[in-house]
């Protein structure tokens, strides 16, 4: 098959089920909660990937959505990733216990770029861990435009060690958009792990783009826009 049909073919495949890529977000410091709902059921009408809420808000996701296959994800040290280790143990087990499916936690940049090696991986670890012992998954958020390349490398391969479930590229509040070269450096460094691309996402093109660089998951506030 030429080359030009097999990537026509590929976007395709990809266009009829771009829905069950997306991570549909609402994270913003003022959401209420008929726009959570409104959120959820616009994932259950497009049969989203998932939803991804504040902590506030996880036990009523988890309610709208009960008996839906639309999982419920929330944060963790959100959005700057400073709290220490404990908060976001505690953190972890509160979103859990209100029925959280998948947390993302945002590594602590601080003691990245303090070169903390240790206290990083104590705290991926920690985090991972509290999450896996009740059967829910663990991503990490990086915060890639906090960083250079080899600091990301670091992490991913922290991040591959410890088996986590998910790495992100970005809260969406700290730095640029993410990149099509960004979620293609992140595929190379972090081996099986799944990809999620986080900020600035859109429009369909754009969307498909990503996927093609290697994203499992595409987390934006624009996901019916998105498929439309």
């Amino acid at each position: 098959m030429p080359l030009t049909n097999h990537l026509f073919s590929m976007n395709l495949e990809q266009i009829l089920t771009l829905n069950n890529y997306i991570e549909h977000t609402l994270l913003k410091p003022d959401a209420n909660l008929s726009e959570i709902k409104s959120l959820c059921e616009e994932a259950i009408e497009n049969n989203f990937k998932s939803v991804c809420v504040p902590p506030y808000f996880v036990k009523n996701a988890a309610s709208f959505l009960l008996q839906h296959s639309v999982k419920v994800s929330t944060v963790v040290g959100f959005p700057m990733g400073y709290n220490v280790i404990p908060a976001k143990v505690e953190e972890v087990k509160r979103a859990v216990n209100d029925g959280v499916d998948q947390i993302e936690m945002v590594v602590n940049i601080a003691a990245v770029k303090n070169g903390d090696w240790a206290y990083v991986q104590n705290e991926i670890d920690s985090v991972s861990t509290a999450a896996h012992l009740k059967n829910k998954k663990a991503g990490i958020i990086l915060e890639t435009g906090l960083l250079i390349s080899e600091e990301i490398k670091r992490l991913c391969q922290i991040c591959v060690n410890l088996k986590v479930d998910s790495v992100k590229n970005s809260t969406g509040f700290n730095s640029d958009g993410v990149s099509v070269e960004m979620v293609a450096f992140l595929k190379e460094n972090a081996a099986d792990i799944p990809i999620v691309a986080s900020g600035g996402i859109h429009k369909k093109d754009y969307a498909l783009e990503l996927i093609n660089a290697g994203a499992s998951v595409l987390a934006s506030s624009s996901g019916v826009q998105i498929i439309k």
